[in-house]
């Protein structure tokens, strides 16, 4: 059996994995079917067995319950004081999450995962505390019962009839790294609680006549135990799939998201087929250009919605278009979808059945290979919806408008009055009339009162032009068909022109949109630093939104100060920038999370925080001034994707910046690599050179002769001179890679440099002809005397180098413009072409034969060249004329003020 090995990247990846984990908290869920199965007492037994083990332990918050065996379990652990919250003349005692924090201990317990936090808390739902708590690394131990689960609550509805207001998500039950049922008969169960031990008397009673019957309690008991073994089930298909990139498998499912009551049902109920099939999960909203006129309730409705099928897992997608069935059905082809759930609308009569085919219908005749699952939708309110929106229509009556199909009816009619007189026929006529109805579908806004033109349309062309004229009356029974026809005709082009209408709105809507997203992407890429991918992003969102943008950079302390960028009607600044705002832009930082204004955390905020994120790395927060309107869906999925393209730009220039760093580091380490290697091969000649003279002397002293030893003596001293110009070469040259060497610029006169220089080389250059040309203007540079020293003495060295004896090098300089331009010429052999264009590169050296043969490793010249460039001056070589090489370089000219 072949050996299945990780790559590195996948090794990598789980690596990183496991480190974040082990910085989060872990979490613990007693879990039971219905209060009172003892799920508390079990907390905190667990608690004080923790305890006994060493375990830093608290109390974070338990409810208080009547119970005196639970209460009595209290006793002997540190408890945290509550927040006290007063709402509406009533003081709630709420768990306080920044004491805990604060506190920090190794172990939490938090009763009550799925309760409801008052207002002024930090978080809406206190599973976002204990989120919160985790992410701090805080062990948390808490209690849930299975109706809290947000999949299971239409199943738990129909079973006790009860609605249960508080839910979590269903991701925090799976996500727990422990899970403990706590059990009990539900017999036992109806007994604790006929003898007062769950609740007082009364409360009792009014428990088991309702919802603590045996039936309930063991249906509920039935779906804890089916969740559980769900979630063992999920964990052992994770393990066995570790080692996939896609957790999924070929199942896709999809759900149809609308304002309807029932539609809740309906993502839960995908939702969990999705967990069934262990499938993608995704939900669509199409819309439409009638959802801008939506009350605010089915709006509200919709993005609670949307927040549901989040919550369940679900990637939200949007599209744009006036024919449903045909955008669901093009999405599920697109994105291969193999199962679709929608809800069932109130079913119709035979009439309307014959006249219209349902929206089921539609889809089956649109995708009739994939699965659709049609779950029954008793809550519909399709006609009821319909109506209500038909007379908000006509209560609206738009002035323009009416004027507006008016003018059309006196135009349309004076026209054809006009082709009557003319005998031009009454079909000519009904065409002008119909134009007059396509006219009007685009210039009026609804639909209505291109209908109402239609009527007036027929009503004229009765009353000016069928005999007898001038009534409403017709001879000839014919006309009845003549009117009909001509009624229909005006209303079915008017339909047609007012959905093409609507249709070219939204096609231009979403084309301007689209344009924004990719213009971001195109403009993010030419950005070339941090502050300009900030401005391009925010300005973006501004243009996208219209509404005040507020952008937090972010380095490895943390957020920066933040910046604003303001709509011209915003004077309310400086409330966007305050302590608060920026504490919930700092939580936001810290969290990975969305929080502000309309969502579940600090919603006290003046603004929407959002992290500009790539996966668990967090760059930055935007925050978006909203008002009273929350952010539609296709704008939140703009946002999210303009926000994704930000992260990755900023990802980009964070890798860019580490690889040139890891560039630079290379190139040190290949410098020191080459240094190294060239200093242990060139220093050896001269190094053993000295000692094998020194150890002549000091052998033979009193054999040699005076000219001998002269001679042993000069040898000595030109391999000194030779390392110490060597030594101060790679001195100079390790500065300048490193940045540390310091330009002492002083106002020099050249000749002096250069008769410092023919110093150092009087008995390097004892066998040449070393010649100055002196000229009579007087030349002053601003320098660092002692660099362009070494540059004279670089360049005339390896003039002496490589040319043979009794050569003769020149020196000379003559003042150009602003500039002083100074050569050193010799009459050698010269230098090739190739070996001009690497002459200044490091490490380069030429292979001609030389005179000396200690040639040296080449960074004299790469050295001149820095010294040179960091004066403001050029340097280059060309042949010299008969014969030899010229180096020519350039240096800025002083000019000296003799009157001061």
């Amino acid at each position: 059996m072949p050996i299945i090995r990780k790559s590195p990247e996948k090794i990598l990846e789980q690596i990183h994995i496991e480190e974040h984990e082990s910085k989060r908290g872990k979490l613990k869920i007693f879990f039971g079917y219905a209060a009172g199965v003892g799920k508390t007492y079990a907390m905190l037994e667990a608690a004080h067995e923790a305890k006994k083990q060493g375990i830093d332990v608290v109390a974070g918050y338990i409810e208080p319950h009547a119970r005196p065996a639970t209460a009595a379990l209290v006793n002997g652990l540190e408890v945290i004081s509550p927040l006290v919250i007063n709402h509406k003349d009533i003081t709630l005692n709420e768990f306080n999450l920044d004491a805990a924090i604060k506190r920090n201990p190794q172990l939490i317990l938090v009763d009550e995962l799925a309760h409801t936090n008052a207002d002024g808390c930090r978080h809406i739902k206190r599973y976002q505390d204990i989120e919160e708590l985790l992410k701090a690394g805080i062990d948390v131990y808490t209690t849930i019962n299975v109706q809290h689960i947000e999949s299971l609550n239409d199943i738990v509805a129909s079973i006790t009839k009860i609605i249960v207001r508080e839910r979590i998500p269903d991701r925090i039950f799976d996500e727990a790294e422990q899970v403990e049922l706590v059990d009990i008969e539900p017999s036992d169960l109806v007994t604790r609680l006929s003898e007062g031990k769950i609740y007082q008397k009364e409360q009792a009673d009014r428990a088991l006549g309702n919802f603590f019957t045996v039936e309930n309690l063991t249906a509920l008991r039935e779906i804890a135990l089916r969740r559980m073994a769900d979630r063992v089930n999920k964990i052992s298909l994770k393990v066995k799939n570790e080692n996939n990139k896609d957790y999924y498998t070929n199942e896709h499912i999809l759900v149809c998201l609308s304002s309807s009551p029932s539609n809740s049902k309906i993502i839960r109920t995908a939702a969990r087929m999705a967990n069934a099939f262990k499938a993608q999960f995704t939900a669509l909203f199409v819309q439409t250009s009638s959802f801008e006129k939506t009350s605010l309730e089915n709006k509200k409705r919709l993005k609670e919605n949307i927040h549901l099928a989040e919550q369940l897992g679900a990637k939200i997608e949007m599209v744009v278009g006036e024919d449903i069935p045909f955008q669901i059905a093009e999405f599920a082809r697109l994105a291969g979808v193999s199962k679709l759930v929608i809800g069932r609308s109130i079913a119709r009569n035979g009439f309307m059945r014959l006249m219209r085919k349902s929206f089921t219908d539609k889809l089956i005749e649109q995708l009739p290979n994939l699965d659709i699952h049609v779950i029954p939708d008793n809550k519909a309110l399709f006609y009821k919806n319909f109506w209500k929106k038909s007379v908000n229509e006509r209560e609206i009556c738009n002035t323009s408008d009416i004027i507006t199909i008016l003018v059309i009816l006196i135009i349309t009619s004076m026209i054809g009055m006009l082709f009557y007189s003319m005998n031009l026929g009454e079909a000519n006529i009904m065409t002008v009339y119909i134009l007059g109805v396509l006219i009007a579908a685009l210039k009026t806004s609804k639909r209505l009162y291109s209908v109402v033109l239609s009527v007036l349309n027929v009503l004229a062309f009765d009353f000016l032009f069928i005999e007898p004229r001038y009534t409403f009356t017709a001879y000839d029974p014919v006309y009845i068909i003549t009117f009909s026809v001509m009624f229909v005709s005006a209303f079915v082009t008017g339909g047609l022109t007012n959905k093409i209408k609507k249709q070219a709105i939204q096609s231009a809507k979403l084309a301007y949109r689209t344009k924004i997203l990719l213009e971001t992407n195109q403009l993010l890429q030419q950005a070339g630093s941090d502050a300009a991918i900030a401005t391009v992003t925010s300005h973006q969102l501004l243009k996208l939104l219209n509404k005040t943008i507020v952008y937090y950079s972010a380095d490895k302390k943390g957020l920066l100060p933040p910046v604003v960028y303001n709509v011209k009607n915003d004077v309310h600044t400086e409330q966007l920038i305050n302590s608060n705002e920026r504490a919930v832009a700092q939580w936001v930082y810290k969290n990975n999370k969305r929080a502000g204004v309309k969502t579940g955390t600090l919603n006290n905020a003046k603004c929407q925080y959002l992290a500009i994120r790539s996966k668990d790395n967090v760059y930055g927060v935007v925050g978006i001034a909203i008002d009273n309107e929350d952010l539609d869906v296709f704008e939140n999925n703009l946002v999210l994707s303009i926000l994704g393209e930000c992260a990755l730009a900023l990802e980009k220039e964070i890798y860019s910046k580490k690889r040139q760093e890891i560039y630079l580091q290379a190139k040190n380490e290949q410098l020191r690599s080459n240094l190294l290697r060239s200093i242990s091969h060139d220093l050896r000649t001269p190094l053993t050179s000295i000692s094998g003279n020194a150890d002549f002397l000091l052998s033979n002293s009193a054999k040699i002769d005076d000219v001998k030893r002269q001679e042993l003596y000069n040898n000595i001293y030109d391999d000194s001179m030779w390392l110490i110009n060597l030594v101060e070469n790679i001195l100079f040259i390790t500065r300048i890679e490193n940045k540390t060497m310091k330009i002492n610029l002083q106002t020099e006169l050249l000749d002096d440099i250069i008769n410092e220089a023919l110093k150092h080389l009087y008995r390097r250059g004892k066998n040449h002809h070393i010649v100055f040309e002196e000229t009579k203007d007087i030349m002053m540079v601003k320098v660092d005397a002692r660099l362009l020293v070494q540059v004279f003495i670089n360049i005339i060295d390896n003039a002496i180098k490589y040319t043979p004896k009794d050569s003769t090098i020149t020196i000379s300089a003559k003042i150009k413009s602003d500039k002083i331009e100074v050569s050193i010429a010799d009459n050698g052999q010269g230098i090739s072409d190739e070996a001009k264009d690497k002459l200044f590169e490091m490490f380069y050296t030429a292979n001609s034969t030389v005179a000396d043969s200690r040639r040296g490793i080449g960074i004299g010249l790469s050295l001149c060249k820095s010294i040179i460039m960091a004066h403001g001056g050029e340097i280059k070589v060309r042949d010299n004329k008969p014969q030899g090489t010229v180096f020519i370089f350039t240096l800025p000219k002083e000019e000296i003020n003799f009157n001061e």
